[in-house]
């Protein structure tokens, strides 16, 4: 039991704070939280820690392999990189133009409904709501009649505006709820200075939404690299494949020599992995920017 000292109109009072059993239990309680967030986070990590043990298996079998790669070769790495390495390069440059494109569209419209005073932005909002609940393979189905006429089967812009077009609905929500925040008076002040609304847009606001506009980004980017609905449906020959449906097809071909399978898999990772770490900071802070005002 401690004893701490409180100075109150001129005199000195003592008093008792219990730091025995309670302060234990306490700490009993924190340390049980901190073992059961271990147990729990072990669990969900197990697969991708079996997937990395698995593309370094020496036999290619992931059912006689060591719990622990002793003796890791990486032939599964040489062997996915020169089958599947054109695959990933082509996923790169679909999700790059993914953002790209859903950037260019949501940016100005998440900033013309959250600034600007009309009667259908409700409706709009309410149609960007319905777009974003549509079930992707009936998009898909939709896209494929309108491409088979349009000359857009096969190609790298014809997957880039199918998973733009699933991208920009939740970019403008999210970019939307942040730009409601913006304080009109600083627009306003350049407008006063002589910009005009696209100069105004681009120098004021852009740098402004930094975070949420990286968040958006982000989330374009997986959700076109990620992608298999769009890119199985749009996709009829070999001219044209994301490393989403090479995975797909590697499994046929590939199911006696596993660590292949999974170093494909592990390499098709890591670009996502390395997007959330190196941007984990700016999507806290873009997530939560329209949470106050």
């Amino acid at each position: 039991m401690t004893t701490t000292s409180i100075v109150t109109g001129g005199r000195q009072t003592r008093r008792f704070a219990p730091v025995g059993p309670r302060r234990h239990r306490g700490d009993r309680r924190h340390l049980g939280y901190t073992v059961v967030g271990i147990l729990i986070l072990a669990i969900m990590l197990f697969p991708v820690y079996w997937m990395v043990n698995a593309s370094l298996q020496p036999s290619g079998n992931t059912l006689t392999g060591d719990f622990f790669p002793v003796n890791p070769s990486f032939a599964g790495y040489e062997k996915a990189i020169a089958d599947q390495g054109g695959h990933l390069v082509t996923s790169l440059v679909i999700s790059l133009g993914t953002v790209v494109l859903s950037l260019a569209i949501a940016a100005p419209a998440a900033y013309a409904l959250a600034q600007f005073r009309f009667r259908w932005i409700s409706i709009a909002l309410l149609v960007i709501l319905i777009a974003q609940m549509i079930p992707g393979i009936v998009i898909a189905n939709a896209l494929y009649s309108a491409y088979n006429d349009l000359g857009l089967l096969n190609s790298i812009p014809g997957l880039i505006l199918a998973d733009a077009s699933h991208a920009i609905p939740f970019a403008i929500l999210i970019l939307r709820a942040s730009m409601q925040t913006i304080p009109p008076s600083i627009v306003e002040a350049a407008r006063v200075d002589g910009a005009g609304h696209v100069r105004a847009f681009v120098s004021i606001v852009l740098p402004v939404s930094r975070n949420v506009l990286i968040t958006a980004g982000l989330f374009a980017f997986l959700f076109s690299w990620s992608d298999f609905l769009f890119a199985l449906t749009l996709t009829t020959t070999e001219d044209v494949r994301p490393v989403t449906l090479g995975i797909y097809q590697y499994l046929g071909s590939q199911v006696s020599n596993w660590s292949a399978v999974m170093a494909t898999a592990v390499l098709s990772s890591l670009p996502a992995i390395l997007l959330l770490v190196i941007a984990q900071r700016f999507i806290a802070a873009g997530a939560t920017g329209g949470a106050v005002k």
